[in-house]
């Protein structure tokens, strides 16, 4: 049965473990002087986005500087062998790197064999790119007895599809709780509300960004006070603008 989400609990009281998801130095090592987050996440995507133009050189510097969280960087290949070889190059960068394998390469062949490969080499894994029951389902047979390994279904996409992300993640939840050395991760969240949903459901772990998480100072702030900085913030604004209008009245 799930947990109704009513008055926001503070952060310490989060069972769910909070990961940074991002690809700007200065931004991670900020979230890394945080004790509260756990991990970090990034993707090719947020690395282009971040203009880094050395995956290896990024990668190795961040994890000089971020030695004893779990940090995630993903393969770039499309064919299987080649992200094996990937894989087990990135796995040797550290032993609190996971790799993340996406679900499928970009012809939609599903990689559970090469997961199943993989984490039954020793190669802690994020599963990425996930959105379906039936794909967990089948990474939670390939990875039973396998390398601890993160299984990252995109809940804020299933959402953005129009879908209630809460029951689908509780269902992936359920298929993954035979599989102790998987843990589910909450991937793409679009909002601080997510956070308590994940940790209302039991979710393991979830991947937010920094503009997300910065809004953990909001957490239980007084909403007659949250609405009168946001009536201020109105003015203000109109004030700087300087807008006016002619005379008061309807040209």
């Amino acid at each position: 049965m799930l947990q109704t989400i009513s008055e926001p609990k503070i952060v310490s009281d989060l069972k769910v473990k909070l990961f940074a998801d991002g690809a700007d130095k200065a931004g991670m090592l900020q979230m890394y002087a945080k004790p509260y987050i756990k991990g970090f996440t990034t993707n090719p995507t947020l690395m282009r986005k971040a203009g880094v133009s050395n995956y290896e050189a990024f990668a190795l510097d961040m994890l000089e500087a971020i030695p004893d969280r779990p940090v995630c960087f993903e393969v770039f290949a499309d064919e299987f062998d080649e992200m094996a070889h990937q894989a087990r190059a990135i796995a040797g960068w550290g032993g609190n790197v996971y790799v993340k394998v996406p679900i499928t390469n970009t012809r939609g062949e599903p990689a559970y064999d090469l997961v199943r490969r993989l984490s039954h080499e020793g190669v802690k894994l994020n599963i990425t790119a996930m959105m379906t029951l039936t794909q967990v389902g089948a990474v939670a047979d390939a990875v039973a007895g396998g390398a601890p390994c993160f299984v990252s279904v995109f809940a804020g996409r299933i959402a953005d599809t129009g879908r209630d992300p809460v029951p689908h993640m509780a269902a992936a939840l359920e298929l993954l709780r035979p599989v102790p050395s998987a843990e589910l991760l909450w991937a793409s969240p679009r909002e601080l509300l997510n956070i308590f949903q994940a940790d209302a459901i039991g979710c393991h772990i979830i991947t937010v960004t920094n503009d997300v998480l910065h809004k953990l100072a909001l957490v239980g702030k007084d909403l007659d006070d949250y609405s009168l900085d946001t009536v201020r913030m109105f003015y203000n604004d109109a004030r700087q603008a300087g807008y006016t209008l002619q005379n008061g009245r309807k040209p």
